[in-house]
């Protein structure tokens, strides 16, 4: 992977996701700050889920456009849109155009992450792939750690825009050191097509749409719970369920062995993993009064323990049990979200949820870097841009379906009202309105055990 060939590369590719990161560790950790600041606690899983809505969108594009022209063009314009994306979320003064900026956020992060999956799986060989996975897990080490302190601390003293208009500085270097490389090793189309699969392909645009439209019509129904509410909300499902189907592979949503259930899998771990992850920070510091920098520091040895449940999948002896090791990683997932709220009560030292979602991380780190490992080895060289956009479309709509189902969840316990306290009056505020995220998310991530044992991995 650091051989002659692949090393201005995997420097390169690694550095983008290391980018990721840390926009994701420390704009996670100034999230409930700005969102108080802004009068919007109330509609906090929109600045999350409006990041996944759009970027469903993006994955489709980038897809299409990399099997077609090559991965270089939806690489460069994401990268463009997620810095224009972290800008204008920075210097907006009201909450909707705080979620408007992550929604353009998220349409650069849909095209970038899957051009780097086709970049992975034209420009290394099957050997290396499951390598430079771990090294994208591996990515993730520093920002969990410097991240949180370094947003954290940058939100207490400069203010939470200064954690979202810095970030774009850090585009500059992985751009000018992976063009070049993904330019020769993997630019250009693997074939012209023909003309049926140009309609193909401008068919799963129509459906990306579809998908993204609804999946924000169900977000909304789901943040306003009064009756009216329902037509958006029904209107969101009858767009979602057909575009899904289009775009996932037969059988997604059954389970069938293969592909389609490596795909589904992705979803299960990430949507149940994230929804929940996602009020980590904002539970600790209404909940226990802790100031931002030590609520997103109780997560950062979770990126570690990612890192090192990616190296154990990636080591060629482990091929044989990749499927034991996924399964042992979901039930870890589902017990990691499931002692999360035990935080809620004030005699449970905070601490202690640190060590639980390391623990989880660890497992997600084994499941995570499976999926892409599998989707690539099952994917001929032509359809990795579809395949990749399917798997990431999967985690994504994920992530908007049970953020909108745990946020309303979230909404109707009056978890809108919550405010900063500290001391003893923290830990009584709404504490049910937590607990009900976090409960279903295990319960769906004990689903994805199961899905686990039909992934059919076959020793390599």
């Amino acid at each position: 992977m650091l051989g002659r060939s692949y090393r201005a590369l995997s420097v390169g590719i690694v550095s983008v996701v290391l980018l990721i990161a840390f926009e994701a560790t420390a704009v996670g950790t100034a999230m409930p700050v700005a969102a108080r600041e802004l009068d919007g606690v109330s509609l906090y899983a929109f600045a999350f889920s409006g990041y996944f809505t759009t970027s469903l969108f993006g994955m489709v594009l980038a897809g299409q456009w990399s099997d077609r022209r090559g991965p270089l063009g939806a690489l460069t314009t994401g990268i463009a849109a997620f810095a224009a994306g972290l800008l204008l979320s920075g210097t907006a003064g009201v909450m909707w155009l705080f979620i408007a900026g992550r929604a353009v956020q998220g349409l650069g992060g849909g095209l970038v992450i899957v051009a780097l999956y086709v970049v992975v799986g034209r420009a290394y060989p099957e050997r290396l792939r499951a390598s430079i996975m771990a090294a994208f897990a591996a990515s993730w080490v520093v920002p969990s750690v410097v991240g949180p302190l370094a947003a954290g601390a940058v939100t207490e003293h400069l203010g939470w825009r200064w954690v979202f208009v810095g970030i774009p500085v850090l585009v500059v270097f992985p751009l000018a050191l992976a063009l070049p490389q993904i330019r020769r090793l993997a630019g250009g189309a693997v074939h012209a097509g023909p003309r049926k699969g140009e309609g193909n392909g401008r068919r799963r645009i129509r459906l990306a749409f579809g998908i993204s439209l609804g999946a924000g019509l169900l977000q909304y129904a789901a943040q306003d719970l009064r009756w009216f509410s329902l037509l958006p909300g029904l209107l969101g499902v009858s767009l979602l369920v057909p575009a899904v189907r289009g775009l996932l592979p037969r059988g997604t949503y059954r389970a069938a062995r293969g592909l389609p259930s490596v795909v589904l899998l992705r979803g299960v771990a990430a949507g149940s993993f994230i929804a929940a992850e996602s009020f980590v920070p904002l539970m600790l510091v209404t909940q226990r009064g802790l100031s931002p920098t030590l609520a997103g520091f109780s997560l950062a040895a979770g990126g570690v323990t990612w890192a090192l449940g990616s190296s154990v999948q990636a080591r060629a002896r482990m091929e044989p049990y990749r499927e034991r090791l996924m399964t042992f990683g979901m039930v870890l997932v589902a017990a990691s979200i499931a002692g999360a709220p035990a935080v809620l009560i004030d005699a449970v030292p905070v601490w202690t949820l640190a060590v639980v979602w390391a623990f989880g991380c660890f497992g997600m780190g084994l499941v995570i870097a499976s999926t892409s490992v599998l989707l690539l080895h099952l994917s001929a060289p032509d359809e990795a841009g579809a395949n990749s956009a399917s798997l990431q479309i999967s985690d994504a709509l994920s992530n908007v379906v049970l953020l909108a189902g745990g946020g309303a969840a979230f909404a109707a316990l009056g978890g809108g009202s919550v405010a900063h306290a500290s001391g003893a009056a923290a830990g009584g505020s709404h504490p049910g309105a937590f607990a009900v995220v976090f409960l279903p998310m295990a319960g769906v991530a004990l689903v994805g055990a199961w899905v686990t044992t039909r992934v059919r991995v076959n020793p390599a």
